[in-house]
C-alpha cells in the first residue's frame, strides 16, 4: 500500500506504513525515529504530529486559540505505559479536554486552569481505552487551510475526549478538587 502525501514528499517515507500502537492510524515507517520519553507513539506517528505542530507554530496567532487542543488530543491519544509522568499527562491533558469541551472554557483560562491541577497532583492511572478514538492526528494533516484545520482539531479532540467516556467522572472530581483547593 502506497499513499501520497504532500507532508511527506508526496509518498511515504520508508515504504510501506505501518500502524501506530497509540492511536492506530497509518503512519510512515520509521525504525531510527524520534519519539517522546512518556507518550506511546511510533516515531512515524510522532512525525506527523510534528509537522501538524509546524503548521501551527508558523502561524500561531492565527491557530493560537486551537493549539492546545491539538497538544491535548494528541496526548490523550497516545497515553503510554503506566509511570508517574504518563500518568499525570493524561490526566492533565484530559482535564484540560473537559475544561475546554464540556465547560467551554476559553484557551488562556483552560490552560491556566489545567496548570493548577497539575501542581495539585494525586491523580491514578487512567486505564486507555479498548479504541483511543475513530479520528487521528492524519485528519488534521490533511487539512487545506486553517478553519478546516481548526474544524478537524475540534472532531480530533472531541473524539478522544468521547474514547475515554469511561473516565470521566473522575476527570470531573479531578478537576473539581484542584479548583476548590485553588477558591475557583
Amino acid at each position: 500500500m502506497t499513499g501520497t502525501n504532500e507532508w511527506f514528499g508526496g509518498s511515504w517515507m520508508g515504504g510501506e506504513p505501518e500502524a501506530c500502537y497509540g492511536c492506530g492510524a497509518l503512519v510512515p515507517r520509521s525504525e531510527k525515529g524520534t519519539t517522546h520519553e512518556y507518550i506511546g507513539a511510533s516515531p512515524g506517528c510522532w512525525s506527523v504530529y510534528g509537522k501538524v505542530l509546524e503548521r501551527e507554530y508558523a502561524d500561531y496567532e492565527r491557530y493560537f486559540d486551537i493549539h492546545r487542543l491539538t497538544v491535548d488530543a494528541y496526548a490523550a491519544q497516545h497515553p503510554g505505559e503506566p509511570s508517574r509522568r504518563a500518568t499525570q499527562s493524561v490526566a492533565v491533558h484530559l482535564i484540560r479536554l473537559h475544561l475546554m469541551l464540556e465547560l467551554g472554557l476559553p484557551p488562556e483560562r483552560a490552560n491556566a486552569g489545567m496548570q493548577r491541577v497539575s501542581s495539585k497532583g494525586g491523580f491514578v492511572w487512567l486505564e486507555p481505552p479498548e479504541s483511543p478514538g475513530w479520528i487521528t492526528v492524519l485528519h488534521v494533516r490533511e487539512a487545506r487551510d486553517p478553519a478546516e484545520h481548526e474544524a478537524r482539531v475540534r472532531e480530533w479532540a472531541g473524539s478522544v475526549w468521547e474514547a475515554w467516556s469511561g473516565h470521566h467522572e473522575a476527570i470531573r472530581r479531578w478537576a473539581a478538587v484542584a479548583f476548590r483547593a485553588w477558591g475557583i
